[in-house]
């Protein structure tokens, strides 16, 4: 960054997409291009997709902080608290009308934070691309316009250059070089005049003055195109949209020329956020990373002020500053207002939280993790490791907010919960790689449950003498169905001291311990015990032979009761795009649900909402093809509901 001046401040971009649609080799290319290339591993292609990465670098004396985020579905959320504290972001996505619903939940997601940002259709050196079809399909998703600034040039069915419509200029890519100014194609003329006439009009749309210009056939300046262009990004009333390949480099120096004149600057997106520019240094953090030997990095966003390496940060003090290159830090004596760096050792500090130099800090607003959709039973193949797989797990969800830990009382499971396979699986490979341990993952249990259908009586008699005090207890026992819900009750009737008063406790908690397992295996629920009668020895009766015997008449009699497995009914909400929601309905009667009728989702045009009740054991891998069948879009929420016979 030796190309950036001491007093200029950062501003921060962050690159967003579905998977596949190129953004790490696009972030590739603008650091190459910016003069900082980067050092990546060999299989950093591979692993880009679930990994969120910063890279810092300075273009035409500005500096930048760019953030590379996950292109998985399944890591939305990173991409989400990556958006909390960027002053633009570019979402990046494929010259393919078919793949253009993929970035329905980018669109969507970039709109509800109000977050600018502008569009680069990427890999447009490969044949056959659509720029005109690709655009129409992705205005089906965004809210506001979307407005070319380039016009490709084709030589056959391949894209070689542009034409800026701003400009009126047109270029020819070189691989891995700045493209070349060329003349203008004579072929070019109409369609470049007819672009950049809708341009125009879309912009005339929000300014009274450039809208008196259109009607008065006054030809605006490149230069008041260009501030209208970067007053309604800002807005978010329209959204420029540009072209080029990440992996020839093509297009990726016309790209950081549109950074540089229209993200917003530090200043501009803290007043966006309503943070008062007066006040002491004020931070938040978007991420968090246990680093090894370099202990807890907090990634934060230094929105007011600057700060010093061993400041004190709400009662925090910063044991290092890190400006973060991929995989590699450096150490700083400061960071100022506006840069995206790594504090260290700030214990106790969540991934969201704001801190300030002094006083309490403004609450800024950050996105709340997502419910999960995925569940995992983790455990360790050596016992041993159980307290080091605690900590693991602990550290784990600190640094990923979207994944959940629950100790499931009723099965005595650790369960990880997620966004779905693949973000459990990279989890798991994580914890086991940074922590040594050789982990198990299943299926969690199902917690079933038993009843029973009819009412019985059970008779039970211990009589046991081994020399001295022996033991004796008699119950009887009536056990009988409650409604459904009710859950347990011991109804004492005896009458005349067949069973003395101190021994009936014991008879209830023993009833109450004997439904925890029925003949099923599992816990019995809404059932009524009553003792009825019973008789006693002055000597050899007491607490315990009288829990004997009750358990004796509690297995029996469970048995007898025509007993039934219960199986747990959640209630399930999918949400998809209209054109999937039939599809969406035959994968949740495939698996058992009762449909309970669907509507269409509220704020989401184009999308509907499918209520049903569905077994809790049916809903394990169902993600996986509800995502199959709806290009990766369709996701759902569940809750327990009921507990139903099993069918």
């Amino acid at each position: 960054m030796s190309d950036v001046p001491a007093n200029r401040r950062t501003r921060s971009v962050a690159l967003v997409g579905p998977y596949g649609s190129g953004k790490s080799a696009l972030f590739n290319a603008l650091m190459a291009a910016a003069g900082t290339p980067l050092r990546r591993p060999s299989d950093a292609r591979g692993r880009m997709d679930t990994e969120l990465h910063l890279g810092h670098c300075g273009y035409l004396g500005d500096a930048w902080s760019i953030v590379d985020c996950p292109g998985s579905i399944e890591f939305l959320y990173d991409a989400a608290t990556a958006l909390a504290v960027v002053d633009l972001a570019v979402l990046v996505c494929e010259p393919s009308p078919a793949r253009a619903p993929t970035t329905a939940p980018i669109f969507r997601l970039l709109q509800d934070l109000g977050v600018p940002f502008m569009v680069f259709i990427n890999k447009i050196d490969t044949p056959n691309v659509q720029i005109r079809d690709t655009l129409d399909a992705l205005q089906a998703h965004s809210r506001s316009p979307l407005v070319l600034r380039q016009v490709p040039i084709y030589d056959f069915e391949r894209i070689t250059g542009y034409v800026d419509l701003v400009s009126e200029r047109a270029y020819r890519y070189r691989s891995g070089q700045a493209s070349e100014q060329i003349q203008l194609p004579a072929r070019m003329r109409e369609p470049e005049e007819t672009a950049r006439s809708a341009l125009i009009e879309v912009l005339a749309d929000h300014d009274d003055a450039l809208l008196e210009k259109v009607l008065e056939d006054i030809v605006p300046t490149p230069q008041e195109i260009y501030q209208d262009l970067r007053k309604d990004l800002l807005a978010g009333t329209v959204h420029d949209v540009l072209l080029g390949a990440g992996e020839s480099a093509h297009g990726v120096r016309r790209l950081l020329k549109a950074l540089r004149h229209e993200t917003p600057g530090a200043r501009e997106t803290a007043s966006r956020l309503g943070i008062d520019p007066a006040g002491p240094p004020l931070v938040q953090v978007f991420r968090t990373v246990h680093a090894g030997h370099s202990g807890k990095l907090s990634y934060a966003r230094i929105w007011r002020g600057s700060i010093a390496d061993g400041a004190t940060l709400s009662g925090s003090r910063v044991g290092g500053i890190h400006r973060v290159q991929v995989d590699e830090t450096v150490k700083v004596a400061q960071a100022e207002e506006g840069e995206l760096v790594a504090l260290g050792r700030l214990e106790g500090v969540p991934t969201g939280a704001t801190l300030a130099a002094a006083g309490t800090p403004e609450p800024l607003p950050f996105p709340a993790s997502p419910p999960p959709v995925y569940a995992r039973a983790i455990g360790t193949a050596d016992r041993k490791d159980d307290v080091k797989l605690s900590g693991a797990l602990q550290k784990l969800v600190e640094e990923d907010p979207a994944l959940s830990v629950v100790q499931d009382l009723e099965t005595g499971e650790t369960v990880l919960r997620g966004q779905g396979e693949i973000h459990l699986q990279t989890a798991i490979e994580r914890m086991s790689r940074n922590y040594g341990l050789r982990l198990t993952a299943a299926p969690p249990a199902v917690p079933y449950k038993e009843t029973i259908r009819q009412a019985v009586s059970q008779h039970a008699r211990l009589k046991r003498q081994t020399g001295g005090h022996g033991q004796f207890a008699d119950v009887k026992l009536e056990i009988a169905p409650r409604p459904r819900g009710a859950g347990f009750e011991f109804i004492d009737k005896i009458v005349g001291g067949a069973v003395p008063r101190q021994y009936i406790p014991a008879v209830g908690d023993a009833a109450e311990e004997a439904a925890r397992k029925g003949p099923f295996g599992y816990p019995v629920v809404d059932i009524a015990v009553t003792l009825v009668d019973g008789t006693f020895h002055t000597v050899d009766s007491s607490d315990m032979a009288f829990k004997t015997a009750t358990r004796l008449a509690m297995t029996e009699g469970l048995a007898k009761a025509n007993p039934v497995l219960l199986e747990p009914i959640a209630q399930v909400t999918v949400s998809v795009p209209s054109e999937h929601t039939a599809r969406a309905q035959r994968l949740l009667t495939g698996h058992r649900g009762q449909i309970l009728g669907y509507a269409e989702k509220p704020g989401w045009e184009g999308w509907d909402d499918v209520q049903a009740l569905v077994p809790q054991a049916e809903l394990g891998e169902m993600i996986i093809e509800l995502r199959s069948q709806t290009m990766g879009l369709g996701t759902y929420i569940a809750a327990f509901d009921h507990l139903a016979e099993s069918r």
